[in-house]
């Protein structure tokens, strides 16, 4: 490949990670919780809290099932804190909460 070939190519790759990043809170909620689904492999349930953090990152919490059981109101699940950076790559992440389904909120 010629090097204008390379160089194109690799201005191509800066535009699309840049571009990628994330650009408000339905950006931030949709990239966490498909990069905690990848990790832990259990569903879905849905994202409780998105906030910005102060370095332009985000913090959200998203809700999982993690033990099915019957009836559903019996069910366990987990409430995650999924941290990202700028780009939406992810920093860290941790089970914050867990609980049945029926039960009230604390």
């Amino acid at each position: 490949m010629t090097e204008t070939g390379e160089r194109r190519r690799g201005t191509a790759a800066r535009t699309t990670t840049r571009d990628s990043g994330v650009r408000n809170a339905r950006d931030a909620a949709q990239r966490a919780a498909e990069l905690l689904s990848d990790l832990i492999r259990h569903r879905l349930e849905g994202v409780s809290a998105v906030s910005r953090d102060e370095d332009d990152g985000w913090t959200v919490h998203v809700d999982v099932l993690e033990v099915p059981r019957i009836p559903d109101t019996t069910s366990l699940l987990a409430t995650y804190e999924v941290g990202l950076d700028p780009d939406g790559d992810l920093l860290r992440y941790r089970r914050i909460a867990r609980y049945r389904r029926g039960a009230q909120d604390q």
